[in-house]
């Protein structure tokens, strides 16, 4: 149960701190163990109109994604071998995107129209 609360707080700080519209990137020299730090990660188009996002980083190794709901409820989870990931089947609305990449991982708000 805590932990929910703990999501649910870093997600309104997320979504609070990012108002990007279109695009969102991170250029972040890698620290051991902390957020945000994917070195030049970048996650377009955001709002997602189509149903396609595409996620790009400086390294472009595999990436394990996870998406969730503003309840915090896993929607989506898998490995990304390319760079498009396909969000057809989210309903509109705000979810927390969740990318690690080797042992770094950045979350970042994804908006689905």
């Amino acid at each position: 149960m805590k932990k929910n609360y703990i999501f649910k707080l870093l997600f309104l700080m997320i979504l609070f701190a990012s108002m990007h519209t279109y695009a969102q990137s991170n250029n972040v020299i890698p620290t051991k163990n902390s957020i945000g730090n994917i070195e030049g990660l970048t996650i377009f188009p955001n709002p997602v109109k189509n149903g396609k996002v595409y996620i790009y980083t400086k390294n472009n190794h595999v990436k394990d994604i996870e998406v969730f709901d503003v309840l915090g409820k896993k929607v989506i989870s898998q490995v990304l071998y390319s760079k498009e990931l396909n969000v057809q089947k989210l309903k509109s609305g705000i979810y927390l995107l969740k990318i690690k990449e080797g042992k770094y991982y950045s979350i970042r708000k994804l908006i689905v129209r």
